[in-house]
């Protein structure tokens, strides 16, 4: 379900419009959408944004569950734009005002950003965030990063300092000390309806775009070209081919399928490209994608099974793998039968073993898991982040990886 209001204009600063894009080339780049949905009826919805950068989008999402008591709890907050809040607004309306918003993280900018704004939007709502909150160059108190001051406190593993731990169960992954700062995720799971939310940890692949991607393809449709020449039409299989071409950038920024075009050719190509516009980044498309790339898409998708994105797995909880798996087997002890991640697929029909397996990837011995469902990816792609991971290892800005469990 969504709202929309034709009268309102792209170039409204209420809207989130990013002008800066010739300098971060953020996504969008004009009116940033929202969708609605129900996952569990009168219960729990999610909404759904995008975000990007170069035209690799992929969804950013909150969710919001209706309390017992009364009143909302939001789950991740998004960009508060006006269609955003209209949608939020109707859910007020019928069941009651926000008490609760919690920033499930410490470290993802793209959530951290947008909780300020929205939580100014709720004056009535408490703020709660994960406990180690750090930011670069320099930590700053919270009210400094824009949170509301009076109303802003550390989520505690503690239930009796967590008001609305009557109706969710909480467990806190890390700190996992990483040099700049740490690594941190709450996860909350709403008990009466068996729904485990979840911020990064987790996510699933779609074989074909979610609907927030394709309000606007034309990222799909650029990365659905084969090179500078090409100009991809606006059908569903072309819509396919640019969202699993994104996925692939998206989780390992230089898959194995991908061979990098020379700058120099690069710029020769743009001369000729078949689109030559500002939106298309001036003919400048420098790569081109090997035959056999569908293969790691395949791979990486695992028939839609959850996995630990490759960016965790390589840089992150590969640190803590004890402290990880512990926490993973405290989730899993849960009785909960789906999964909304903030990112990708949602909602997971995920149960707590098939949560487990994903965790594979840090144990010595994988688990015994069927076909498909391991949370394993091809070690072929992990060549960027394995390089990246080593230059930061030499230049003792993270700590080594730790044995596996």
């Amino acid at each position: 379900m969504t709202a929309q209001d034709p009268s309102h204009r792209a170039s409204d600063p209420k809207d989130w419009t990013w002008r800066l894009w010739p300098v971060v080339p953020l996504y969008p780049y004009g009116r940033r959408r929202t969708l609605r949905k129900e996952v569990v009826k009168g219960t729990i919805w999610t909404f759904d944004q995008i975000q990007g950068i170069l035209y690799v989008v992929t969804p950013i999402r909150m969710t919001v569950v209706k309390l017992v008591a009364g009143g909302l709890l939001v789950y991740a907050p998004i960009a508060p734009t006006p269609e955003c809040l209209r949608l939020m607004q109707e859910l007020v309306a019928a069941h009651g005002a926000v008490r609760y918003i919690i920033l499930p993280t410490v470290s993802g900018i793209e959530h951290k950003v947008f909780v300020g704004p929205f939580a100014r939007r709720f004056p009535q709502a408490q703020v709660f965030v994960a406990p180690s909150q750090w930011s670069f160059p320099l930590n700053l108190p919270l009210s400094w990063l824009g949170l509301p001051i009076g109303r802003t406190r550390l989520l505690a593993a503690d239930r009796s300092r967590v008001p609305f731990a009557d109706e969710f169960d909480c467990a806190i992954l890390g700190p996992i000390a990483l040099g700049l700062g740490p690594f941190e995720e709450v996860a909350l799971c709403h008990r009466a309806s068996g729904t485990l939310l979840l911020a990064d940890t987790i996510v699933s692949v779609p074989e074909t775009p979610p609907e927030i991607v394709q309000l606007d393809p034309y990222p799909l449709l650029f990365h659905a070209k084969d090179d500078a020449f090409d100009i991809a039409a606006d059908n569903l299989a072309n819509r396919i081919k640019g969202w699993q071409r994104i996925s692939l950038f998206g989780f390992y920024f230089r898959p194995s399928a991908l061979d990098i075009v020379a700058l120099v050719q690069a710029a020769r190509d743009a001369r000729r490209a078949g689109d030559r516009s500002r939106k298309a980044y001036f003919g400048f498309y420098p790569f081109r994608w090997k035959p056999d790339w569908h293969r790691s898409f395949e791979a990486l998708r695992g028939n839609g099974r959850p996995f630990v994105a490759p960016i965790l797995q390589a840089l992150i909880l590969n640190r803590a793998p004890q402290e990880t798996l512990d926490w993973a087997y405290q989730v899993a002890s849960w009785n909960f039968q789906r999964i909304i991640p903030c990112h990708f697929d949602a909602p997971l029909a995920v149960g707590p073993q098939q949560f487990l397996n994903a965790f594979t990837f840090l144990k010595k011995q994988p688990l015994e898991v069927g076909a498909g469902h391991s949370g394993l990816l091809p070690d072929a792609d992990f060549g960027l982040l394995k390089a990246l991971e080593q230059g930061l290892i030499e230049r003792g800005i993270t700590p080594p990886p730790k044995e596996r469990v």
